[in-house]
């Protein structure tokens, strides 16, 4: 039986404008090489809480396990786009990367700014995730559909890891309360970016 991830399993407000899987489509080429830095970016902020961090072993053990597993999406993304003949171009701007950073609380313990950095990417996850299952019921290509199954159920084991790594740090209530926040600002980004099929976000 295949995995249902929909908004309130990941609990984001708002799903994505129906319309970007159709522009996606028509973009395949932008959407994978968007979607392998996103891969990158992904792997190196789970390195950098790893040098910020380093004396927090539950932290540095998992996210030593999710380095390993971005970097091999970034090199299986890097792959699909070969196959098709395109290559890997250059990276863009991330407008809802940049947006969501405006999120984060400055200041507090160590511990409370290393939660804020775990919500931020228990986040990037959930949305990731909320767009792989899009791509993998709405893109063309079969290969792809597949491909995008996969990292779906992927990066919804991430978005939990972070989450229940933060719960570790800080007390249940308070994460609760603050990923309630995120995910408001969250949905309040979303609805301000314009619709592109040439970013995954």
């Amino acid at each position: 039986m295949k995995t249902n991830f929909d908004n309130n399993v990941l609990g984001l407000q708002l799903p994505t404008d129906p319309r970007w899987v159709d522009v996606a489509n028509m973009n395949i080429e932008d959407i994978l090489v968007d979607h392998a830095y996103c891969e990158q970016k992904a792997a190196t902020s789970c390195i950098s809480l790893i040098v910020q961090f380093p004396e927090k072993e539950e932290l540095v053990s998992m996210m030593t396990e999710v380095v390993a597993e971005e970097w091999s999406h970034f090199e299986r993304v890097v792959t699909h786009l070969r196959k098709r003949g395109f290559s890997l171009g250059k990276m863009r701007k991330d407008e809802y990367v940049l947006a969501i950073q405006g999120i984060l609380k400055k200041g507090g313990s160590r511990e409370a700014q290393l939660v804020e950095k775990l919500l931020l990417n228990a986040l990037i996850e959930a949305r990731s995730c909320e767009r792989f299952k899009i791509l993998h019921k709405g893109v063309k290509d079969e290969e792809l559909q597949k491909f995008y199954y996969e990292l779906m159920v992927s990066e919804a084991g991430h978005y939990k890891n972070f989450i229940s790594l933060a719960k570790t740090y800080m007390p249940e209530e308070y994460v609760q309360n603050r990923w309630k926040e995120f995910l408001h600002e969250e949905a309040k980004i979303i609805q301000s970016l314009d619709v592109r099929g040439d970013r995954m976000h």
